[in-house]
């Protein structure tokens, strides 16, 4: 079944997005060298046009930014960042829409939790306070190009896109034929403008991703864990053992596993826990090439 016009429309504000973040993240990632993968062929590293990531369920997500540490046309590398794009006219999908994001995600950053990704959504349309706060709460950045600019933005090149529910199939394929009318310097020109009204947002967002992929360890806590077993079968029974447990008492040298808290300048942290050494040694050389 063919997409509806609406639908096309969305795909196409969806594009727009990625045009207008892939060169402002490519300045980014050559700035530091590092690699920006994208929708588009890149070579051995992945087959097809689509960039696919697994997540620690081994199910994969089609993403739309992935930036990587040694990343090269021919292999992956380490995840950075995941950033995603998107556009919802109406606000009763708004919610929807975040959920999808983190559903895709929080799981593959979990699979990379020792990298600490920076999770990113950059939006257009309508979305509600409380699906922005949904994303933000749980870990993304999220840069939001309001409606109004979107409409205003078009309508610098002779485009009316204010649509709503009741506007009809026949209006959203006029707009599109107009917008795949667009010559390069139109083009260039509508997506210059969306940015300009947009300016502190876009520079705000590439200077929270900045924060992230410039981080430095501040410090880095290990605690080696001695001591016996307590087995209890009721909480009362717990809790009277820690009321009348001696914590100057000295360990009966018993060694149970290393707790590593690392801590970055920017307020990211990664606690682990090992039990043995030649985990931590994996563990802290991976942090330290970061």
């Amino acid at each position: 079944m063919a997409d509806s016009p609406a639908h096309k429309f969305g795909q196409i504000i969806g594009d727009l997005l990625e045009e207008i973040m892939a060169p402002q993240l490519q300045n980014f990632c050559n700035a530091r060298g590092l690699y920006l993968d994208k929708k588009g062929t890149r070579g051995a590293a992945r087959p097809g046009k689509k960039v696919t990531w697994k997540d620690k369920f081994g199910n994969n997500h089609d993403l739309d930014f992935v930036i990587e540490k040694g990343g090269t046309p021919q292999q992956k590398g380490r995840p950075l960042a995941f950033i995603e794009a998107a556009w919802r006219r109406y606000t009763k999908h708004s919610r929807n829409k975040a959920q999808e994001i983190q559903g895709a995600i929080l799981p593959i950053a979990e699979k990379h939790y020792w990298d600490q990704p920076f999770l990113g959504t950059v939006l257009a349309g309508e979305f509600t306070a409380g699906s922005l706060t949904q994303m933000q709460s749980s870990g993304f950045k999220v840069m939001y190009f309001p409606y109004e600019t979107v409409v205003a933005a078009f309508a610098s090149v002779g485009i009316n896109t204010e649509f709503d529910e009741s506007t009809p199939d026949l209006h959203f394929q006029g707009a599109i034929n107009q917008i795949e009318a667009l010559n390069a310097n139109q083009r260039a020109s509508l997506k210059s403008n969306l940015i300009q009204q947009n300016s502190n947002l876009l520079t705000g967002f590439l200077n929270d991703l900045k924060n992230t992929l410039d981080r430095q360890i501040d410090r880095i806590i290990l605690i080696p864990l001695h001591g016996g077993e307590n087995q209890f079968q009721y909480i009362e029974e717990a809790l009277d053992f820690v009321k009348n447990y001696n914590t100057d008492m000295i360990s009966d040298g018993t060694f149970r596993k290393f707790e590593i808290i690392v801590r970055y300048n920017n307020g990211n942290r990664i606690d682990a826990q090992f039990s043995s050494k030649d985990e931590v040694f994996v563990f802290l050389n991976y942090v330290a090439t970061a």
